[in-house]
């Protein structure tokens, strides 16, 4: 989630030298031809092909256009028969990876294999051994306060629908008449989970109702959908407006009463209990959602464990910074709780203190822009932008996350900020936070993959969270490092709690999930150790209730990233440079972390001759 966009002219001519020697067109040299080529030719088809079935990610990277037109009409087919052809996408792929002799494979090509061949055979296994949540990443339930098409679909229309034209115009209200008859596949869908026992907890169900009044609270005239388009087509004769009221008042509005009453229903069923545990296959489940998400075979109870001693760690260094302030009383979690309520530190809880804020996030990017050069040989041409959170949907939100920018520069990034209430987000907090979603963090690392040469348009996705979310939690240390904090020991400690809240996850994922942990003990144990507000605790536990597993990625991520670059420069010596290591890393786009590892290998042996 970062910014994926950023950009200095001045750093334009470094990234011309560095595009001349590029890490990912060096690694192509031993590439056998006749292979490489056949390789290639098979992600290309799965790319197109993933634009077919999903014509949003191709909106969302602006390829709905030109021969894809038509995409932009529709929205993905949720029925049975749509997820089954997205998983007969991994089947098709896995058969014809398995035609391929690795051994043949040199260079970027056998990166490019190792990328997608285990991974896909984890998920196609998956679909043979699952009945639910196999539609994306590992959610056990497709509607709740995170996920579902009623939040998700005008988020989408509103920030990456563009409209010029009355056809862009006539497509959207496409969209919003196709966002109706979705809605009720989805119905459908969690109507026979349901029947079959597939049911969130009560307090999920009950945190997903309560979104959903707000999300329908509006009048047809004014919700979100019609006053976007009326904005956006104010010089494009037609009546807009009217005609996509009808559609939310008749048909969308009608969609979602129609889920919302499933809901209801299933409510007296449902338990308190908050892990998959409880699911069938649960604890098979749950291994594979931490598989999918640190791309490693760590058991639960290795990252539980992991999580208690950063905590640990975390903990002290922030204590002997709180001490050197002359802060001495309670724990570390009650003085950064006492913080984050000094007013100091607080922005207004107005339009005005929240403009403020977004300033300031736009001022911290701007700093950091200029000490890229110092770390990075490659900068991204893409920019980004800072924007709040959707006020309809910003409760059930996190903090911040990152959306990818149009692959052809018509859209930058966006980094979204959550601005629910300012005083969840006290200004020493707010940089580590621009670092890990805007530069050096997701921004920078997505925007570089989409941008690569060398490598075929699938590897260019943000694809594996371990390394996307592993770079985010990197680049706050890697700030740390370059000295961001240098003379700002407050900010030094919003940098420390960052990493205490995902050393926490470790705790509380793999409690709720493996160790049976109620949702109360996991928000009791962030009151304990974080000195974030009890809200904002609520919300994080109860996203990790549906998200199972996702939250590792990012500690466990983290710790990869430096224990591949630390035996790179212990192995290198004097030879050791930063920039070579970061632009070698991320020229190849997102992997699993053993094979960024063989990467950073070949770049050392290479280093070595």
């Amino acid at each position: 989630m970062l910014d994926r966009r950023t950009l200095l002219a001045a750093a334009a001519t470094s990234s011309m030298l560095a595009m001349a020697r590029s890490p990912a067109r060096a690694m192509l040299a031993n590439t056998p031809a006749e292979e490489g080529a056949r390789l290639t030719a098979l992600y290309e088809r799965i790319y197109d092909r993933l634009l077919d079935l999903d014509p949003e990610f191709a909106t969302s990277l602006g390829s709905d256009k030109g021969d894809r037109a038509a995409a932009k009409s529709r929205l993905a087919d949720r029925s049975p028969a749509g997820i089954a052809r997205g998983q007969d996408l991994y089947r098709q792929g896995l058969a014809e990876l398995k035609t391929f002799d690795p051994a043949k494979l040199g260079g970027m090509d056998r990166i490019n294999y190792d990328t997608f061949r285990g991974p896909w055979e984890t998920y196609v296994n998956a679909y043979d051994t699952f009945s639910y949540g196999l539609h994306s990443w590992p959610e056990p339930h497709p509607v709740t306060q995170l996920g579902g098409i009623y939040r998700l679909i005008p988020d989408f229309l509103i920030n990456q629908h563009s409209i010029a034209d009355a056809a862009d115009a006539e497509a959207y209200l496409a969209r919003c008449t196709a966002f109706a008859a979705e809605l009720d596949n989805e119905t459908a869908r969690i109507n026979a989970e349901h029947a079959a026992g597939i049911i969130p907890p009560d307090f999920i169900i009950d945190r997903t109702l309560q979104q959903y009044v707000a999300v329908m609270a509006p009048t047809a005239e004014a919700n979100g959908l019609t006053t976007n388009l009326a904005a956006k087509t104010k010089d494009i004769p037609g009546d807009w407006a009217g005609r996509c009221t009808a559609i939310v008042k008749d048909k969308i509005y009608p969609a979602m009463q129609r889920q919302v009453a499933e809901l209801r229903a299933v409510r007296p069923r449902s338990t308190h209990d908050a892990g998959v545990w409880r699911l069938p296959k649960g604890d098979e489940y749950y291994t594979y959602a931490l598989a999918y998400a640190t791309t490693t075979n760590k058991t639960a109870a290795e990252i539980h464990q992991l999580g208690l001693d950063r905590i640990a760690e975390l903990s002290a260094r922030a204590d002997a910074i709180f001490r050197k302030q002359g802060m001495t009383k309670g724990s570390v979690a009650q003085r950064l709780r006492a913080l984050a309520k000094d007013p100091r530190f607080i922005f207004a809880n107005t339009d005005g203190g929240k403009a403020k804020l977004i300033a300031s996030l736009n001022d911290q990017i701007q700093k950091m822009q200029t000490r890229l050069p110092e770390m990075f040989g490659r900068l991204p041409k893409a920019k980004v932008d800072i924007r709040r959170v959707p006020p309809d949907t910003e409760a059930g939100s996190p903090g911040g996350y990152y959306q990818v920018p149009a692959l052809d520069g018509s859209r930058p990034g966006a980094y979204y900020i959550n601005l629910r209430d300012t005083a969840e987000t006290p200004s020493w907090t707010l940089p580590t936070l621009t670092y890990h979603e805007a530069t050096p963090g997701h921004h920078h690392q997505i925007a570089l993959a989409q941008e690569a040469t060398g490598i075929p348009r699938l590897r260019r996705l943000p694809a594996y969270s371990v390394y996307t979310e592993g770079w985010g939690m990197y680049a706050e240390q890697l700030a740390d490092e370059m000295g961001a904090y240098a003379d700002d020991p407050f900010g030094q400690l919003g940098y420390l709690q960052s990493y205490m809240f995902r050393a926490a996850r470790l705790v509380v994922d793999t409690g709720l999930h493996h160790f049976s942990w109620s949702r109360e003990k996991a928000i009791a144990y962030y009151n304990e150790v974080l000195g974030t507000s009890e809200a904002s605790n609520v919300t994080e536990i109860e996203r990790y209730c549906v998200w199972p597993g996702q939250a590792t990625s990012y500690m466990v991520g983290q710790i990869s990233w430096v224990e591949i670059r630390e035996k790179a420069r212990q192995a290198l010596g004097p030879k050791f440079d930063y920039r070579g290591f970061h632009d070698t890393a991320l020229s190849a786009g997102a992997m699993p972390i053993s094979v960024l590892a063989s990467v950073i290998d070949r770049w050392v042996a290479e280093q070595k001759t």
